[in-house]
């Protein structure tokens, strides 16, 4: 019964639906015939002339594509319905197209009849296309470009908003080069004409000398010995001025045309423009809210008995500094009272310094009193004799990396051919930058979300900005997948994106070998780093960094092989042109360890949850104050001090630009640097580092068959994953008896 009665449901349908369509057909039919008739008639002339000539001179030729295409409308409407309406989007673009034909012959007129005074297509053709000739193409094209995107708005539409954007980025490019063209141009000429000028004076001065020298003489300037005589001087000085114009230098135009300074680098590979980083924005900080905020300041910590003076005060992108003085406060005499002058002599023997540690017990009602809970205390500031506050500024902005990337020390770094890195700005607003060939390596550590991952695609941008491939290479680890991926595929890099922790160890042994393979390049060419090296050799080594996204999943999956590698680049990849940069979310003991620590002395400390960790990154509390979004501490061995730094902002726009500039050059080939698991050089065996680990493994599982995991991860410094692996072998294998029996 359920059969069939879903059977009746089924066959009902159809004959419903067919019901419904078919009410509809006789009025088709009709519409055919008469049609067919009206087109008959038009053509045998079967129809009144006077409206034969009315239709005629509405559509003349253009009759011809709207006929078929009614006719095919009508014929399917007729015979397949649900086609019209499943495939409504042809039959508009059919119907755009007999449009589009009728507008092309209003373009064109007969030489005589009716059709001689409107267009081929008639009167109505012209509102399509008609006259002028510009007019009828723009509304054609309109048709041609608007109507794709409203019938496919997911899948043409998409493409036309690509194709703005790109055609967008390609004026604005076109403009800012026309721009400095026009630019370098005028300041060439300026120079020229300069020159010219003072070569044209020289050469006069040298003619009337010679002149009054020969007219002093009392010699005859008819005379054909004195005149020879006066062209040679001015021969001479002609001649002279040429010989100095050879020597002046031309003008370079390359700042002109990019304010990129690493463009004079002497490469085979071509840099990115400067261009490709978003401009900075202007952004002035009014000084009555801060003059307001110095006074708010002041009279808080007065009330709590505190006299302090506001000195200085320094405004940067997010931060605000306070420089305080401390004020003076009357001694006690023995009898108990208070003193709050000097008796007029000039002596300050009844007077105290307010004490540094009250402004310190102060900071709670500071906060409380600025409504802010980031307010941390500097006592000293650095260099100066000042207790500095930092709260955050009423107008925060935006450090963009161009800005830094184009300030004096950046440049410094860039002309003395180092590594330079943009980090952003202090809290007095000036750029940091700093040279990764002398730190000669970088911690980086924070909480998620606190900038730490940006931090990293500033380095990175900073280094492709200004490194060509045969000076750079770079090594890239990245276990969350996400962050350094999208560099895969530039010349730069010695191998793919490392994200899984399995093949670390292998990458480092790779690093080791090639660190000691450079050493021996050194040692017969007789010098001592990397620097020395490349002006001797007539092939230059490449600086080498590795970036490593999340230390501690490497620690964990490679333990203390991956430490114990770490640490020995740390040591000696210094002077081989080797240097580290290394980023962490977990600053905990076990994945930033002190030996670590030892051999990495520049850190950034981004937003962390406590001050225990705090303290594993710069051994000091204050990376828990911080508010996040690139706000961090800098520790490295120009202050004693951690300082506090705003991240530059690079957007995942101006990374996308710069790696698909690197895919599409092709420059010459480069020197491939092995990443295989090769053999042990120094040692000399015929097995690799994990045969020889194994069969040490099955000499010790011999003599003691109650082994376990824990023990082989001791044994021979393994991680717990890598020793998992060898028990299960050895399990196999019969050598070991498992847990339990």
């Amino acid at each position: 019964m359920a059969g069939q009665t879903k059977s009746k449901k089924n066959g009902n349908k159809p004959s419903a639906e067919g019901g419904s369509l078919s009410r509809f057909v006789p009025i088709i039919d009709g519409l055919v015939v008469v049609s067919i008739l009206l087109v008959l008639g038009f053509y045998l002339g079967l129809v009144n002339p006077g409206a034969r000539q009315f239709v005629w001179e509405a559509l003349g030729y253009g009759l011809i594509p709207l006929s078929l295409f009614t006719a095919a409308f009508l014929i399917c409407l007729r015979y397949r319905p649900r086609s019209v309406l499943a495939h409504w989007r042809i039959w508009v673009c059919w119907l755009a197209l007999t449009v589009i034909a009728i507008g092309v012959l209003s373009l064109f007129h007969a030489s005589n009849g009716t059709l001689s005074h409107a267009s081929l297509s008639g009167y109505w053709g012209q509102l399509v296309g008609g006259s002028p000739l510009w007019l009828a193409v723009l509304k054609m094209g309109a048709v041609c470009v608007l109507l794709p995107p409203l019938l496919y708005p997911r899948r043409i539409g998409s493409a036309y908003l690509v194709f703005l954007r790109n055609l967008g980025l390609g004026l604005r490019h076109s403009v800012a080069f026309a721009c400095a063209a026009a630019l370098a141009t005028a300041s060439v000429c300026s120079k020229v004409a300069k020159a010219a000028g003072r070569g044209c004076a020289r050469v006069w001065r040298l003619a009337n000398r010679s002149a009054s020298e020969s007219s002093d003489a009392g010699h005859d300037l008819a005379n054909d010995s004195n005149v020879a005589g006066f062209a040679a001087d001015g021969n001479r000085a002609v001649s002279t001025f040429w010989a100095q114009a050879d020597i002046i230098e031309e003008p370079s135009i390359d700042g002109a045309e990019d304010a990129n300074p690493a463009r004079r680098v002497k490469s085979k590979w071509s840099l990115p423009s400067m261009n490709c980083l978003a401009p900075p924005e202007p952004h002035e900080q009014s000084q009555a809210p801060l003059e307001q905020m110095a006074r708010h300041v002041e009279e808080s910590l007065a009330e709590h008995g505190v006299h302090v003076e506001v000195k200085d005060i320094k405004a940067g992108p997010r931060i605000v500094q306070f420089g305080l003085v401390p004020g003076w406060v009357g001694r006690k005499s023995a009898s108990g009272q208070s003193s709050d002058d000097d008796g007029g002599d000039g002596q300050q023997g009844a007077r105290a310094r307010v004490k540094v540690q009250s402004i310190l017990s102060r900071e709670k009602d500071l906060a409380l009193a600025l409504q802010t809970p980031y307010l941390r205390i500097e006592a000293p500031v650095p260099g100066e004799a000042l207790v500095g506050i930092e709260v955050p500024s009423p107008t925060p902005a935006k450090v963009h990396l161009r800005e830094v990337m184009e300030s004096p020390p950046f440049v410094k770094i860039v002309s003395k051919g180092g590594l330079p890195v943009a980090l952003g700005q202090d809290t007095g607003g000036a750029p940091v930058a700093m040279d990764l060939a002398s730190l000669p390596h970088l911690l980086i550590a924070g909480a998620t979300g606190s900038g730490k991952s940006v931090c990293i695609n500033s380095i990175v941008a900073s280094l492709l900005l200004t490194k060509p491939p045969d000076q750079l290479r770079l090594l890239m680890v990245d276990p969350k997948r996400v962050e350094l991926t999208p560099f895969n595929k530039i010349p730069h890099l010695v191998a793919p994106v490392i994200v899984d922790a399995d093949e670390v160890t292998s990458a480092l042994r790779a690093m080791l070998r090639e660190m000691n393979r450079r050493y021996k390049q050194m040692e017969e060419n007789g010098t001592r780093n990397i620097s020395g090296y490349n002006s001797k050799s007539p092939e230059p080594m490449p600086y080498l960094v590795i970036i490593v996204d999340e230390l501690a999943d490497l620690m964990i999956a490679g333990g203390f092989e991956v430490e114990q590698s770490l640490v020995r680049l740390a040591q000696l990849g210094r002077a081989a042109g080797i240097h580290l940069v290394l980023a962490t979310q977990r600053p905990s003991v076990q994945v930033v360890t002190g030996l670590l620590k030892a051999n990495i002395p520049s850190r950034v400390a981004f937003a962390v949850a406590s001050q225990v960790d705090s303290r594993v990154i710069l051994d000091v509390v204050g990376a828990e104050k911080l508010m996040g979004k690139g706000d961090a501490l800098l520790l490295n061995s120009d202050s004693p001090k951690a300082r506090r730094v705003q991240g530059a902002l690079v957007y995942d726009e101006e990374v996308e630009e710069m790696v698909r500039f690197w895919r599409e050059q092709k420059g010459p080939p480069l020197d491939e640097i092995p990443m295989g698991d090769g053999e042990d050089e120094d040692e000399g065996e015929e097995w690799g580092v994990e045969d020889r680990i194994m069969e040490q493994a099955r000499d010790v599982a011999l003599r003691n068959p109650h082994i376990s995991s824990g023990y082989m991860t001791r044994r021979f410094k393994i991680g717990e994953q890598r020793a998992n692996q060898i028990m299960e072998a050895l399990e196999e294998e019969g050598l070991v008896i498992p847990a339990g029996r």
